[in-house]
């Protein structure tokens, strides 16, 4: 009896940690995403980076919300997720933009809008994280 309980702990042991380490891989994507996104649309409008986050704050969140989306699902579906997750999760990523774009086309916010998308953003994905909590900790653990 004492041997099930110790091995039955142990694969919750390895799901954790493999669900951290999937996370980690996820944050990876979106970075490597974000980097190449902001060093294209700077270098389409001929500014820096800073620049063109704060001249072109619309184009900007476009970029950003494609540009850590694309990366994302491809690395999910890679790792085993189902399109019903990955569909998910790219709506988590893309619908927060759609508000902040709103309000910049339509004058309600000025500025740099951009730094609020990534909050925004993240806030919504984690919630679908813990939400379908199991079903990422079992694409994670199913792919190691």
């Amino acid at each position: 009896m004492t041997q099930l309980i110790a091995h039955t702990s142990k694969p919750q042991t390895v799901s954790w940690f493999h669900f951290a380490g999937h996370l980690v891989e996820m944050f990876l994507a979106m970075m490597a995403g974000m980097m190449v996104g902001a060093f294209l649309l700077a270098t389409a409008v001929g500014t820096s980076v800073s620049e063109a986050r704060r001249e072109h704050a619309v184009a900007w969140v476009i970029v950003m919300a494609f540009d850590m989306t694309v990366p994302m699902i491809a690395l999910m579906l890679y790792r085993g997720h189902s399109r019903r997750s990955a569909g998910e999760m790219a709506a988590a990523m893309i619908i927060p933009a759609l508000p902040i774009v709103a309000c910049q086309l339509s004058h309600i916010v000025s500025g740099d809008v951009g730094r609020a998308y990534m909050p925004i953003s993240m806030v919504a994905m984690i919630a679908l994280i813990v939400y379908r909590r199991s079903e990422y900790r079992t694409a994670a653990a199913s792919h190691a």
